[in-house]
């Protein structure tokens, strides 16, 4: 698995991590989704998102059952907290209540989930104090647009802001026009979630008259490899693909070690334009 810095931290992350969003929560699939999480990590995919949100705090039950036994410093852990939990005591408590439900002393990323009506400072502050109190080793944000993320960016005074983690697919690429060459210059990692836009390239019609399948034949990878591969071709992104089946996992994780050549990132690039609405794109 290819590994990369992960912007201004000490850590190395796969290009390629995994998402927990709408996993199963019961049953048969609920097994299967947890040997799949499993599967994935032995596989070098070891950053685990998920947050209080999903499940109502269940997802995060469910990948701190998954984790165990695990080395904990082998898996870099990231959850969110609601942006109703987010005054400074909130933010807190909302984050020891998530530490018990993984079943774990610290978590390695904790994210605001999306901008709400609480300040910003208040937020920060508690994540500030999350990180000397030993709980949280980096801060960052989700769904955050460039003023967001720089007035949480210049609310921070002891801890960088690391990560802005956000929709992007290729059917949602306007976070190249303006978000990502800001993080980028900021040294803020971006993560990718929902990379396969929820189905919209499950049929040979979305594919753009078949450039993935072509891109995809030409290199013996798959089209959704070649999907993960095109979005996480700066070294600055990150993706966290949900899957809850062993196969889709091991798909997933071969779409690192190879890199798309020019001409396939230009037949991309016609394929599937970039498209700025003029706001951040979020599900």
């Amino acid at each position: 698995m290819d590994v990369r810095p992960f912007a201004k931290t000490n850590a190395i992350l796969p290009r390629i991590g995994q998402g927990t969003w709408e996993f199963p929560e019961a049953g048969a699939r609920l097994r299967e989704a947890m040997d799949a999480l499993r599967r994935g990590i032995a596989l070098g995919m070891n950053h685990i998102d998920t947050a209080e949100m999903y499940g109502a705090g269940r997802v995060e039950e469910i990948v701190g059952d998954a984790l165990a036994g695990l080395k904990r410093s082998d898996v870099f852990l990231t959850s969110k907290v609601l942006p109703s939990n987010a005054s400074f005591k909130k933010t807190i408590a909302a984050c020891e209540r998530s530490l018990r439900r993984l079943r774990t002393d610290y978590l390695d990323l904790y994210l605001l989930h999306w901008p709400g009506s609480l300040p910003i400072s208040e937020t920060m502050a508690a994540m500030e104090q999350l990180v000397d109190d030993g709980k949280v080793r980096f801060v960052g944000v989700s769904n955050f647009d460039v003023e967001e993320l720089e007035e949480a960016r210049t609310a921070l005074r002891r801890a960088p802001l690391v990560c802005n983690q956000v929709l992007y697919h290729l059917r949602e690429r306007g976070i190249e026009e303006r978000l990502l060459p800001f993080c980028k210059t900021r040294d803020i990692a971006v993560v990718a979630y929902t990379p396969f836009g929820r189905g919209r390239f499950a049929s040979t019609a979305a594919h753009a008259d078949g450039v993935l399948e072509k891109v995809a034949d030409r290199h013996g990878k798959t089209v959704r490899q070649v999907i993960l591969n095109f979005l996480t071709r700066d070294p600055n992104v990150f993706t966290i693909p949900k899957a809850a089946h062993i196969a889709h996992v091991e798909e997933n994780a071969g779409a690192a070690g190879w890199e798309l050549n020019a001409d396939d990132v230009r037949r991309i690039d016609e394929a599937f334009p970039i498209i700025y609405r003029g706001a951040l794109a979020t599900l």
